[in-house]
């Protein structure tokens, strides 16, 4: 099966959101796209899209790209549409190193060709009660892993934004210690889930959204997305992350959705979808926790917030 790359397509092809709303939608769109599929790769492609409960109507486009949390941009929501608009990402490089065999300078094009992109509708849960249901296009950070083989020492994979104050005006100010860096453990990486994203409803990935590679990690509040990213780096010993090093008592490592544990700041027990009036109740590992609890067997998800 033959997926382009965002780059190969023109805008008379990107598939419209409507075909979005539920996979049999989502199926027929490639066909009348003249994208045949066999039988056995209309299944795969299937168990790849959804991951989504019968409610989970998805997010319009334009709300996903003009209601961003992106500080390198702005604290208010709407500055990363606006402030974004005139971000380069080409040439784009990405370094990765560390606890790995095939350390290197990576093109992103050069990085991104092997993989085929995939189409997954994630639930993106932000710490500050509000969450959307975004149609992710990219490949499976395990795949990454795997190609650049780390060492038996790696246990923890470093996720480090660019530093460019001069396109990125939000890192002229001390809010945050720059660049931005996040991590997750080595097995967190290799969960299937855990995405790394060069698109969004079919389209390369906006600015506002952490051009041109970001992460997704489902189970996991949102911040946990490093975007923009430039470096990769495998390590033996937990590193220090952006917002457990800025205010340590609100934000751990782990960064685990858990309704039971509340922000210092509001309560985590409901949430609101981006256009929704009411509230609903947030899930234990925003709804992912048959795929991924078994990663905290034992720990106490209290303290390892």
């Amino acid at each position: 099966m033959l997926i382009r790359r965002p780059p190969d397509l023109s805008s008379a092809e990107i598939t419209d959101e409507r075909h979005y709303l539920n996979r049999r939608e989502f199926l027929a769109g490639l066909a009348a796209a003249g994208i045949a599929l066999t039988a056995g790769e209309r299944e795969a492609l299937a168990r790849t899209v959804p991951l989504r409960r019968d409610d989970d109507k998805l997010t319009p486009y334009e709300s996903i790209t003009n209601y961003n949390n992106y500080y390198e941009f702005g604290t208010d929501k709407g500055d990363p549409a606006v402030l974004s608009k005139d971000f380069h990402t080409r040439p784009w490089k990405v370094r990765i190193e560390g606890e790995v065999a095939k350390s290197a300078d990576y093109d992103f094009d050069d990085l991104v060709k092997p993989y085929k992109l995939e189409e997954r509708v994630y639930r993106h849960r932000c710490v500050e009660a509000w969450s959307m249901v975004i149609p992710w296009l990219g490949f499976p950070l395990r795949d990454l892993v795997n190609r650049v083989q780390p060492t038996s020492r790696a246990k923890y994979v470093e996720f480090t934004t660019l530093l460019d104050p001069a396109q990125m005006p939000g890192q002229k100010s001390r809010l945050l210690p720059w660049p931005y860096v996040e991590a997750l453990r080595l097995d967190e990486a290799m969960n299937p889930l855990a995405l790394l994203v060069t698109g969004l409803y079919g389209k390369p990935l906006p600015n506002q959204n952490g051009a041109p590679l970001r992460l997704v990690v489902p189970w996991k509040y949102g911040f946990k997305g490093g975007k923009s990213i430039v470096r990769i780096r495998f390590l033996e010993t937990q590193p220090r992350t952006t917002w457990s090093e800025a205010v340590p008592e609100e934000y751990g490592f782990y960064a685990n959705v858990n309704p039971d544990v509340d922000h210092p700041r509001w309560s985590q027990a409901r949430e609101r979808r981006l256009g929704e009036l009411f509230k609903r109740k947030t899930l234990p590992f925003n709804g992912y926790a048959d795929q991924v609890a078994s990663l905290y067997s034992g720990m106490d998800l209290r303290k390892n917030y």
